[in-house]
């Protein structure tokens, strides 16, 4: 019976690859592939040239873009608010980063131990993320500044932790998913030997469990890392970026993170559309240079294992 299952398999699998089937698809494969491509360059690939080509350039409107050259990004890289917006960004990412991560990897770790209810709970983390930023903002707000001495948009410090507890509140339950799919890949043949051979709990989370969920840490990572750094609804809706200090004479937003720095800069003021810009493409270049260093890094410990 095995045997004739296998032969069965095996002449379904020679019949999908014969050139029979295989030449009619690749006689039409551009009948499929052209909408998408075509998708692709108007909504992306268009876009971003012209964005480069207007980062040097002044302009209120893309038909009377005036070249500049490289003044935008002397400019953007001199602008104290972006600077500022930058290291805060920073930091409310590796905070982030740390928090979320540890937290959704804890939740899906006591999941998948077979506890009452587990179903349930997931659903009920998971909800959150289903919630957009801008409504989430508005939530965390009333929250705030019903609980809070002061309004959150007066104080540096609440708002930060205020984004902290939104981040948390809106991913923790998407990354318990991704990480509840790591740890039930986890062979129960080898933590039966590793309890066999004397492990305790400890011993087993840290040399079998955590490395051979590496892939969903890599994927966790990668997704709280790029969404951290372009937070942009939640802290405009949150805070403003308010409260204000000056420096120099020059106002800065103290909570203002990457992404509504750039919008602010664009749209406050049409003359500096050039040097928002600028900044636009300043921070595609450093967000996806962050992203390719942590998979990099993140993929050969993966590897290594």
């Amino acid at each position: 019976m095995q045997q004739k299952t296998q032969h069965k398999r095996k002449k379904e699998t020679v019949a999908v690859n014969s050139r029979l089937i295989r030449r009619p698809i690749q006689r039409c494969f551009a009948i499929f592939l052209l909408p998408t491509f075509a998708a692709f360059c108007i909504g992306f690939l268009w876009p971003f040239v012209k964005g480069l080509y207007l980062s040097f350039c002044t302009f209120t409107t893309t038909s009377n873009a005036k070249w500049v050259g490289l003044q935008n990004y002397q400019k953007a890289l001199t602008d104290a608010s972006f600077l500022h917006a930058f290291w805060y960004t920073a930091l409310v990412a590796i905070v982030s980063l740390i928090l979320i991560n540890v937290l959704s990897f804890a939740v899906a770790y006591a999941l998948t131990r077979k506890i009452p209810g587990a179903n349930i709970y997931r659903g009920v983390f998971f909800m959150p993320n289903l919630i957009g930023g801008i409504v989430l903002g508005y939530i965390w707000q009333r929250i705030f500044n019903g609980i809070l001495p002061t309004a959150i948009v007066l104080n540096t410090h609440y708002g930060f932790w205020g984004l902290i507890v939104l981040m948390c509140w809106q991913q923790v339950g998407y990354m318990m998913i991704i990480y509840i799919a790591g740890l039930q890949s986890v062979s129960e043949d080898m933590l039966e030997a590793a309890r066999i051979d004397g492990a305790n709990g400890w011993q087993i989370l840290w040399k079998i469990t955590i490395p051979t969920v590496m892939p969903s840490i890599t994927i966790c990572t990668f997704l709280t890392l790029t969404n951290s750094f372009k937070l942009f609804d939640q802290n405009m809706v949150l805070n403003e970026g308010r409260p204000y200090i000056f420096q120099n004479g020059v106002q800065i937003k103290t909570t203002e993170m990457l992404a509504l720095n750039i919008y602010n800069t664009f749209y406050m003021n049409a003359k500096s559309r050039g040097v928002g810009q600028a900044k636009a493409v300043l921070f595609f270049i450093l967000v996806a240079a962050i992203a390719l260093i942590q998979l990099r890094a993140t993929h050969e410990k993966e590897v290594q294992q």
